[in-house]
């Protein structure tokens, strides 16, 4: 199995454990005398599975990204730095936003208010930010589909 196969199925176990807890909560509580529409027993037992199954795919995801090397890093190297950038984009998008708006003043007497960083230059590393991200992206993608997965 490949990386890439692993990390959709961790997706639809995450899925899978999400809509059985909701079938069970569906049919936990029932009116005395009534049947549930379906065996919470049974419902229980698939939950356990799914839920051992991601257990061990994630631990064989997570021994594979932390032997796994792309451009000299590991992938849980790269997996943190796009996530720290992703993080850091976030907030400079957010200056952008504050830094690019206008105060209106209905009287040349009132308080002026002007932004300390220019909007466009914080525009600019805002796209610097969001195309290292994409590359990151493609380059674990593609590693991702080129590795085989470690299997405990």
């Amino acid at each position: 199995m490949k990386l890439a196969e692993a990390l959709q199925e961790r997706a639809d176990l995450n899925r899978k454990i999400d809509e059985l807890g909701r079938r069970l909560n569906n049919c936990i509580l029932v009116q005395e005398g009534e049947e549930p529409p379906e065996d919470p027993a049974e419902l229980l037992g698939e939950l356990d599975e799914a839920a051992a199954r991601l257990a061990t795919l994630m631990a064989s995801i997570n021994l594979t990204n932390s032997r796994t090397k792309a451009d000299g890093l590991t992938l849980t190297q790269l997996i943190a730095r796009k996530d720290a950038l992703t993080v850091q984009l976030a907030a400079y998008r957010s200056l952008v936003s504050t830094a690019g708006q206008s105060t209106h003043r209905a009287r040349g007497t009132e308080i002026r208010i002007k932004a300390l960083l220019k909007a466009s230059e914080l525009q600019k590393r805002a796209d610097q930010l969001a195309g290292e991200i994409r590359r990151l992206d493609n380059l674990l993608q593609e590693t991702n589909w080129k590795t085989k997965l470690i299997e405990l």
